[in-house]
């Protein structure tokens, strides 16, 4: 059987090994969602993952409700992911970018519009804004008019991540999203071909990745889907049939690769006790499969070995170790990251994490 650090080819892409990095909000851009220059160095050291998935990158100004996160809707958000791709691809590395809408879980501070979702339902909690922390915004339904604009802004955020040189892009379908929104039942009332069955609310989903793939080729598109258990405040009542056919339909389509966010009931960032669907999404999706939380060596070993998985997703591990594959690769102990730091505007926390040749123990 392959091990991680085995090759492994997600569509067009060859990468070099199965550890991949998973997708990590950082907000390290601008106020305008433009990316910086540290950001580059930040992928530039972690390119010897086998893939990295960029962090969230939000597809328009109404999808990006996060303070400091970065999009790709514009031409100078375009020629600023240049430095970045170009970084990676200097160390050998591939990147593909995660197109993101937010839905109910964005908000008017930062995005100067009320948010948008499936329903009329509200996040509860509070959002980050730039002037701290809000409570969330009830949502307004997207109109049946809105869709067709919204499913050509997942294929411009793709057409303009092909030009910033990102090798694919995956689209965001999971952890309460816009489009997890439309999916899942606790969050989607509709009435109309978007709602109800299990067909109508797996239907947005399917519109959005078969256009993308039709713009810039299923061979470098990508899905990241939460099917087991809550995920940020949606959560359906009966997964399984759901994410059959949406398995079923992306392998269809024929998409790069499936990647799974599927906490377990001790899970260190999100818990449930909803068994995984990745054994039974295996039989009814035929691509490679990355699964994702709280995978160690031995885990990863074990979902390799029985085949469950082609490759095995990373976060927090590659957030605090840039040189994660080579600490997997000789037992070293990793790096603890430090949460205070995720969402700072500085290097602290992001590009000085300690790797095995700089001379620094691991924390």
């Amino acid at each position: 059987m392959p091990t991680l650090f085995d090759p492994v080819k997600f569509g067009t892409l060859r990468a070099s090994n199965r550890a991949v990095m998973a997708p990590l909000t950082r907000a390290r851009a601008t106020r305008e969602h433009v990316p910086t220059a540290i950001m580059a160095d930040y992928y530039a050291q972690r390119a010897s993952a086998g893939l990295i998935i960029g962090e969230a990158t939000g597809i328009s100004r109404q999808g990006i409700g996060w303070p400091y996160a970065p999009g790709i809707w514009s031409d100078e958000q375009v020629q600023a992911w240049k430095p970045v791709t170009q970084a990676v691809h200097k160390q050998g590395g591939l990147i593909v970018a995660q197109l993101w809408h937010m839905g109910r879980m964005a908000h008017s501070a930062v995005t100067g519009v009320q948010p948008v979702s499936s329903s009329a339902t509200a996040m509860t909690g509070e959002a980050h804004t730039y002037n701290g922390k809000s409570p969330f915004e009830i949502a307004r339904p997207m109109t049946l008019e809105e869709i067709p604009g919204l499913v050509d802004d997942y294929v411009r955020a793709a057409r303009n991540a092909m030009a910033a040189g990102f090798d694919g892009v995956q689209i965001h379908a999971a952890n309460g999203q816009l489009l997890d929104q439309f999916l899942r039942d606790s969050s989607n009332a509709r009435n109309d071909r978007y709602g109800g069955s299990v067909e109508n609310r797996v239907r947005l989903l399917i519109q959005v990745t078969q256009a993308v793939a039709d713009a810039i080729g299923a061979d470098r598109t990508a899905v990241r889907l939460s099917p087991n258990g809550e995920s940020y405040g949606v959560d359906d009542s009966n997964p399984e049939p759901l994410f059959i056919a949406t398995a079923q339909a992306l392998d269809a389509i024929g998409i790069a690769f499936l990647e799974l966010r599927e906490p377990g009931p001790n899970g260190t960032f999100g818990a449930t006790d909803v068994p995984r669907l990745s054994p039974v999404l295996r039989t009814h999706f035929r691509g490679p499969l990355v699964l994702n939380s709280d995978y160690d060596l031995a885990r990863a070993r074990r979902d390799l070995d029985s085949g469950l998985a082609d490759a095995v997703s990373f976060g927090r591990p590659f957030l605090a170790n840039p040189d994660l594959v080579e600490r997997l690769r000789l037992g070293t102990p990793l790096n603890r990251d430090d949460m205070a730091t995720y969402y700072s505007q500085q290097a602290e926390g992001y590009t000085d994490y300690p790797t095995l040749t700089s001379g620094k123990a691991a924390a």
